[in-house]
């Protein structure tokens, strides 16, 4: 792990037992509340994506869409918001995908891009890969080609990045918890 991908996990802090036992929730806003850390963190994507025809970042609610529009403004591209089911006021496409009890949907307007847009699709972290996978079909069925998926945390243990990768998709995370 390389020096930038080292210091953003240390200013991620790690909550025990929460939001129930057994789960040690990693809390991104110490990464938003550290001035360095954030830029550190924005500047991991912009140098990874420099350079490449990038024509939008779509970013996952919620907290997807802190690293989305930062990304999106230095990279000089348009932001889409992928939502869950009924937050968005026009013509949508929705995706539905299975939880661990339930299902929920994610939904895009249907105008979100032009066919052949080269999009990275981004969130805070993966963990199943449930909602990446949902949102890069809705992407797909416009019509768009996902450069890459992108987030600051890759969950290996539950499996998300290796479905996503499964499903043919590319992905980078700028730092990963494994085992711990």
């Amino acid at each position: 792990m390389d020096y930038f991908s080292q210091s953003i996990k240390q200013a991620i802090r790690t909550v025990p037992d929460w939001p129930k036992p057994g789960v040690a929730f990693r809390d991104i806003t110490t990464v938003l509340q550290d001035k360095t850390a954030f830029r550190k963190l924005i500047d991991a994507f912009v140098h990874r994506y420099h350079g490449h025809k990038i024509d939008a970042v779509a970013a996952v609610d919620a907290r997807g869409f802190i690293i989305g529009s930062a990304l999106a403004y230095e990279l000089n591209a348009s932001l889409v918001l992928v939502r869950k089911k009924g937050k968005l006021p026009f013509d949508t496409l929705v995706e539905d995908y299975e939880l661990e009890y339930g299902t929920a949907s994610v939904e895009l307007h249907q105008d979100a891009f032009k066919p052949g847009d080269n999009v990275i699709l981004v969130d805070d972290l993966i963990a199943t890969g449930g909602t990446m996978l949902a949102a890069a079909r809705l992407i797909r069925r416009i019509g768009a080609n996902i450069v890459e998926v992108a987030a600051m945390i890759d969950l290996p243990d539950l499996g998300g990045s290796a479905r996503l990768q499964e499903e043919g998709l590319k992905v980078y995370t700028v730092c990963s918890f494994e085992g711990e």
